[in-house]
């Protein structure tokens, strides 16, 4: 088999990488002119296997997240985890008796301040799941891209994906801006332009654009120590010194776009101690492919000629989908851990 693999993003950088390391040829392509450009270079990237929103099938991949990533650092040494662990308190009810989620533990004032010294005032509890982690999405995407390269996958950028030309159902050409390029298997990564390249197609697919916008700031090594998740913001140390901040969307005009960055940063700086070196760099507003029932991985066709991988928290959960892509791709056999994730094929 060989396959043409539509975007570049950290789905489509997984699944090149992990079919390549397979011995299948792929060709990867992207329509801006490096990898992760589009929504992927946007994300929070907060990794966790155990609490979060899983909706559908994204609960049979949870407990494979934090294990592929081990997998993933051992075979690519450029990969950084930041396992720092996430303090989660806006969601606990004053009151609540609720229990914790498996892996997480709730702890109080004390514990808290120990986590993240700089608080001004620590809540009176909060969330604490050690195992969280964090990465540089941008970072990782092209190291993946560049290990799918130097195993054989042909990658081109500045190559945007027009339509598919479907005979009797069939599709073996890719209609790109550069020219048509053939493949046996075509796979569908590029979020939320997928359903309009599967118009022509058997296929039902209910996948959403939410926007989401995400602050850059400079801020002292070390101010922010975990993932914090308080109910005025989420921030979180991307690498030494540089801040991911989660701006709350603002409706209308990119004047109030900027406002409400703005007013992020204040809340943060509210919070932390030392915090009044912190700079906003820029923010970045993109949208978010969310499939109604959660992912959408596997065959949307009948001949099995495409195959479309889309989901919500792509970061999370992109090497162990790309692992059972591959794996399914390669094989033939479906992955068991897919069954919930399945395009509806008419």
């Amino acid at each position: 088999m060989s396959a043409v693999v539509v975007g570049a993003g950290i789905v489509g950088a997984s699944v090149a990488y992990h079919l390549a390391r397979r011995g299948v040829p792929v060709t990867l392509l992207e329509q801006g002119p490096a990898p992760a450009g589009g929504v992927t270079g946007n994300s929070f990237a907060w990794i966790g296997g155990s609490g979060g929103h899983w909706p559908g099938g994204a609960r049979d991949l949870r407990d494979y997240v934090l294990a592929d990533y081990r997998r993933l650092e051992n075979e690519l040494p450029h990969i950084t985890v930041r396992r720092t662990g996430s303090l989660s308190w806006a969601d606990i009810p004053a009151e609540s008796s609720r229990p914790p989620g498996p892996g997480q533990f709730r702890i109080g004032r004390s514990d808290i301040a120990a986590l993240e010294p700089n608080l001004r005032h620590p809540p009176d509890q909060a969330v604490h799941t050690p195992s969280d982690a964090g990465v540089d999405p941008t970072a990782l995407a092209r190291t993946l891209v560049e290990a799918a390269g130097a195993h054989g996958a042909t990658v081109l950028h500045d190559t945007a994906v027009t339509s598919l030309q479907v005979t009797d159902g069939h599709v073996e050409v890719v209609l790109a801006s550069t020219g048509p390029i053939a493949a046996s298997t075509v796979v569908l990564t590029a979020g939320t332009t997928i359903p309009q390249l599967c118009e022509r197609l058997p296929v039902d697919l209910a996948i959403a654009a939410s926007p989401a916008t995400l602050a850059r700031v400079t801020a002292p090594p070390g101010l922010v120590k975990t993932i914090v998740a308080s109910p005025d913001f989420e921030v979180r140390e991307v690498r030494d010194g540089s801040l991911l901040l989660v701006v709350p969307q603002a409706e209308g005009t990119a004047e109030n776009r900027v406002r409400a960055a703005q007013d992020a940063l204040r809340h943060l700086q509210a919070a932390f101690r030392g915090s009044d070196e912190c700079h906003l760099l820029g923010h970045r507003t993109s949208s978010r492919p969310m499939p109604a029932h959660g992912p959408v991985i596997g065959y949307a066709t009948h001949d099995r000629s495409v195959y479309v991988a889309v989901m919500h928290s792509a970061v999370t959960l992109a090497p162990t989908v790309g692992r059972l892509v591959a794996d399914e791709l390669v094989t033939g056999r479906p992955a068991p851990e897919l069954r919930r994730c399945r395009p509806r094929v008419r």
